[in-house]
């Protein structure tokens, strides 16, 4: 820890907001979110969607593996499961979307608890090939279960409603994603001023002593489960509501590698840097494809030359990051910071 680093009183300690300054900027950032829709186009819209649907994924993810330290490679497996029940709910029941993203975040986390049985036995390694093992049965199930999930055709369903109103554009989407990614967010927050938060901390750090001073490992690593399971559930009812379709290659390990290099390139145990990461590789797929339509006139093969290109980049990052910025891209932020309030004072 620096000096000037250390907190006086546990309310300190405690505090979301450590200063007037970033309460200022919060604010700003809030009013750039609700201004952002009314002078962005459709395509930035449309990546202004696709990242916070990624941010609260990521998020989810970081509280399991960043901050509890379980590794886990079935986020797109629990994704699904919250696509799914948001088109079920949406075909056979009239409730509007909050309900629906509750109910699939409910069900989600059940679905979460039964996959983090074996946390207390293994991990590491071993509890990542678990947790892939119970992501392959699911997608099974959402491409055999035809009568509940429609098999590999997958499920249509309604736009979003609430209050008579229905959400179809992205624009309309926007303000269901964008708001709801900030307030979960948030939550992820505040769940590391609790006991539970620290908990989970304790288990990361040290899982034996952390049992020692009394946490129960098998109650907070389910807990954690749920919890991270929750947000991938609601996560994968925003992506079902944003396409209005969901099929078992909406889902793909792909998409649990994906996240995991999200929390990795943006930092693990730091909930900012999750939020850097979520976009950073949110931004990557679609930068490739601009430079694959600016390479297309000069080089016609360049669609095939680029395609494997973005496995090879993601692998890349997970790789270069731990190598030379195991603190991810939230450390490089919090560095900036720091520089900043030192400058024009530093050596």
């Amino acid at each position: 820890m620096r000096i000037g680093d250390a907190k006086q009183s546990y309310e300190a300690d405690e505090a979301i907001w450590t200063s007037s300054t970033q309460k200022f900027w919060f604010a700003v950032f809030l009013l750039v979110l609700a201004v952002f829709p009314f002078v962005a186009d459709a395509y930035l819209l449309y990546i202004g969607c696709l990242v916070g649907i990624a941010v609260i994924s990521t998020t989810g993810l970081n509280i399991l593996t960043g901050f509890t330290g379980l590794i886990s490679l079935g986020q797109a497996g629990f994704m699904g499961v919250g696509g799914y029940t948001v088109a079920w709910f949406s075909l056979h029941t009239a409730l509007p979307f909050p309900l629906t993203l509750l109910l699939a975040g409910l069900l989600t986390a059940a679905v979460g608890i039964l996959v983090g049985l074996p946390s207390l036995r293994v991990k590491g390694l071993y509890l990542a090939i678990a947790t892939l093992a119970a992501s392959v049965f699911l997608h099974f199930i959402f491409a055999e279960w035809q009568a509940v999930t429609g098999g590999m055709g997958g499920l249509s369903l309604p736009p979003a409603h609430l209050f008579g109103l229905t959400f179809q554009s992205d624009f309309e989407m926007y303000f269901i994603i964008v708001p709801l990614a900030v307030v979960m967010v948030l939550a992820a927050k505040n769940v590391f001023r609790t006991r539970t938060g620290r908990a989970f901390i304790a288990i990361r750090d040290r899982d034996i002593s952390a049992e020692i001073l009394g946490i129960n490992l098998l109650r907070y690593k389910l807990m954690s489960f749920a919890l991270s399971s929750f947000y991938a559930g609601v996560a994968g009812g925003l992506f079902a509501y944003f396409y209005r379709v969901v099929t078992p290659e909406s889902f793909p390990l792909s998409l649990s590698i994906f996240y995991l290099a999200a929390v990795i390139v943006g930092g693990m145990g730091n909930l900012l840097g999750g939020i850097l990461g979520a976009a950073f590789m949110t931004l990557i797929p679609e930068m490739l494809n601009l430079l694959t339509a600016t390479l297309t006139p000069f080089y016609p093969n360049a669609p095939v030359f680029m395609s494997p290109m973005l496995g090879i980049i993601f692998g890349a990052l997970i790789v270069g990051f731990l190598i030379f910025e195991p603190n991810g891209l939230g450390e490089i932020w919090q560095r900036v910071r720091r520089f900043f309030r030192l400058w024009p004072f530093r050596n």
